[in-house]
């Protein structure tokens, strides 16, 4: 969305003062930054009024830390004011990247440790802020969003944890079941949706796509994703797929049933392109199976596209994959740490939600309302034009 199309003549809640943690430092600047320009070329005669007093600055990044002692033990500080503003802290649980001294020992921190820094932060805070809006891309322990035997519901306290320490709205991505929000009923919880930046990414490295039912598919890997895929399916207007795991049930193996086969249900997708759509790649295993399968199936391109790329099991597998001509392009986004290893793969398309999360802030900070940010139709509408009449001025030329 063209940020000259978005109506923010309203009053900002406060002063906006952002904090990315050490974990999201990267994407904070490039968020920072967005917010910066935007702000000093937009136009607002009442930007010199008492209300909108910090409205302009170079940067917005409040200058924030974690130290951590010789134990291992931290504390959050804050070293200037954020009395009355309005705060957005970023954090990436994911980054294992970081690491930390422990009695001697080199310490990777965990997602328990980035969630315990994300509060030392709020608690520094003291209540001085006149709103605190968590930014959690990869919602901290989301794939626990259920009880099925005895058992912690660790997603649920994280939520209610953040809502007493005082958070007033919690902005995750694609999460893995959104319903985890039950648990806060009566505080903010917007799941953003990536679509539009996963399609503008992909059209981007492929130039010869041809989206229609006839030519391609969109693949849901397994039953729990079949919501993300229909809305996918639904935006490009393309049949869509999917595949179920079939477990043997009367093993258990690390701890889970094994899968046996995955089952495919859906039209022919001989001579197709599929986009094989999913929250997180976790180990790969799953995923690429699915992959396997479809290139067994005569599908002409496979593009593997999810949220969040964890990669647990390392690239070896996607690399093989690749070179056997299994798949062809893997796409996650930069909500999360990603490896220089993984950045410079051939294979890799990077899909960047900085500016995402700019307007998101942006609008937040006016008060304004975010519909048209979560319902992308009309900018999804709008790439898939200029991208058709691409395709038709470029076959002019041929011609």
């Amino acid at each position: 969305m063209a940020r000259d199309d978005r109506n923010l003549q309203t009053i900002p809640v406060g002063p906006l003062g952002l904090i990315p943690m050490n974990s999201c430092t990267e994407l904070g600047k490039k968020v920072d930054n967005y917010l910066a320009d935007w702000r000093r070329e937009r136009e607002n005669e009442n930007k010199t009024t008492i209300a909108f007093k910090g409205y302009q600055k170079d940067s917005y990044i409040v200058d924030a830390k974690v130290p951590r002692f010789g134990s291992g033990e931290a504390k959050g500080i804050i070293n200037q004011s954020v009395r009355g503003d309005d705060l957005y802290i970023m954090v990436d649980v994911c980054n294992y990247s970081l690491t930390y001294s422990l009695s001697g020992h080199v310490n990777h921190m965990s997602p328990d440790d980035h969630f315990q820094d994300l509060k030392r932060i709020i608690a520094a805070v003291g209540g001085k802020a006149r709103r605190i809006t968590v930014i959690m891309p990869f919602l901290y322990e989301s794939r626990q969003h259920k009880r099925s035997s005895r058992e912690s519901l660790d997603c649920a306290m994280m939520l209610q944890e953040l809502a007493a320490m005082g958070v007033d709205n919690i902005i995750t991505f694609d999460a893995h079941d959104p319903r985890v929000q039950n648990a806060i009923p009566l505080h903010g919880f917007e799941n953003v949706p990536c679509i539009y930046q996963f399609i503008k990414s992909l059209l981007h490295v492929e130039k010869n796509l041809q989206i229609d039912a006839e030519h391609m598919m969109v693949i849901s890997p397994d039953e729990g994703g079949m919501s993300r895929a229909v809305t996918f399916a639904n935006y490009l207007g393309l049949d869509l797929g999917m595949f179920y795991k079939r477990r043997d049930y009367t093993r258990i193996i690390d701890g889970r049933n094994p899968i046996v086969a995955h089952e495919f249900l859906g039209s022919s997708v001989e001579g197709k392109d599929v986009l094989i759509i999913d929250d997180m790649i976790s180990s790969g295993e799953s995923i690429l199976d699915v992959a396997k399968e479809l290139k067994s199936r005569k599908a002409r391109k496979v593009f593997l596209a999810a949220t969040f790329g964890l990669f647990t099991n390392g690239l070896t597998k996607f690399d093989e994959y690749y070179s056997n001509g299994l798949i062809d392009h893997v796409l996650t986004t930069n909500l999360i740490y990603q490896t220089p290893e993984l950045l410079s793969k051939p294979y890799y398309v990077n899909v960047d939600l900085s500016k995402y999360i700019a307007l998101i802030i942006d609008t937040l900070n006016h008060n304004a309302s975010l519909h048209d940010l979560l319902i992308p139709t009309d900018r999804i509408n709008r790439v898939l034009s200029n991208y058709k009449a691409e395709q038709a001025a470029q076959a002019d030329d041929k011609a």
